[in-house]
């Protein structure tokens, strides 16, 4: 992975222990961020291979051992932002799985570059 691409998507603590969680409970993980459809545009994840992953898909990165795709379109649109995972307590509204523990998947836009690098290095 370019270090590019590891900047772009980079996860807390809490996001990862909740990813660990998860890879352990149903096996290997795969994010999406939707683009509006269900919970908005939030991370969802999935059981790999659950989710079809298109050829208009990118790959922002890896959080926890998991790939994170966007809609490259939607990511352009947005400027190629950097973003940090996050989870927090209460259920989304989608069919994510961390919803089973009465949290949610949100994510951040760091306001600089050292708060992206400072996330990656938690």
């Amino acid at each position: 992975m370019s270090t590019d691409q590891a900047l772009r998507i980079v996860a807390t603590e809490a996001a990862a222990a909740e990813l660990g969680r998860l890879k352990a409970e149903h096996g290997p993980l795969e994010l999406f961020l939707s683009g509006g459809c269900c919970d908005g545009s939030s991370p969802m994840c999935f059981p790999a291979g659950e989710f079809r992953v298109g050829s208009h898909d990118l790959l922002l990165g890896e959080v926890g051992g998991c790939p994170f795709y966007v809609d490259a379109e939607q990511y352009e649109r947005w400027n190629r932002p950097s973003f940090v995972l996050d989870v927090a307590p209460g259920e989304g509204s989608g069919m994510s799985l961390e919803g089973l523990h009465d949290l949610h998947f949100r994510l951040a836009v760091p306001t600089a570059a050292c708060d992206v690098e400072s996330a990656a290095q938690q």
